[in-house]
């Protein structure tokens, strides 16, 4: 086979291919940049969810569980609300979880909950699911603990908790 060694030929040898490299290098790098630029928007996407989710679960359980804020509750919880409990099955009343707040108000044990730790999640368009496991307290004493999943609502900047499932109560053990 003859190969071409014509002037033509190694003048496109010798500056055409390198430009053609330099190209596809410069394209390489900007499409690296947008897909840095892409995932680093949806790290700041996923920092901000989990920090609205963490202030709604602080609205909830640290005021309106903890301090007794019947109406910040009801603000919170989901007119259609579905809280599955292991030890008292499925309530879908809104107005008997918040007769539960009040009557927990009422008692003369005060208790209380923390939030030991959680994971939250996007869920499409729809909002957040949240996992996490929390320590019960009566008068400052640690008594039980317990693990959820809080299905959590997006409308506009709202939040609404829509779907509850608690499980795996134990007595607190140190």
């Amino acid at each position: 086979m003859k190969r071409n060694n014509s002037p033509e030929n190694q003048y496109y040898k010798t500056t055409a291919m390198p430009k053609m490299i330099n190209i596809l290098v410069l394209f390489m790098l900007f499409l690296r940049r947008e897909a840095i630029a892409q995932t680093n928007s949806e790290i700041l996407k996923m920092d901000l969810l989990k920090t609205e989710i963490i202030k709604m679960d602080s609205l909830l359980f640290d005021v309106a569980f903890n301090q007794c804020d019947a109406a910040l509750f009801k603000k919170i919880i989901s007119e259609d609300v579905e809280f599955y409990d292991d030890r008292s099955g499925l309530n879908i009343s809104q107005a008997n979880e918040i007769k539960s707040l009040i009557s927990k108000c009422e008692s003369p044990e005060k208790l209380t909950r923390k939030l030991n730790s959680c994971t939250i999640d996007k869920l499409g368009d729809f909002g957040a699911v949240q996992l996490g496991e929390h320590t019960f307290y009566v008068d400052g004493v640690p008594k039980g603990t317990g693990k959820f999943v809080h299905i959590w609502e997006r409308n506009g900047k709202d939040w609404k908790l829509k779907r509850i499932v608690s499980y795996e109560h134990r007595p607190y053990k140190n």
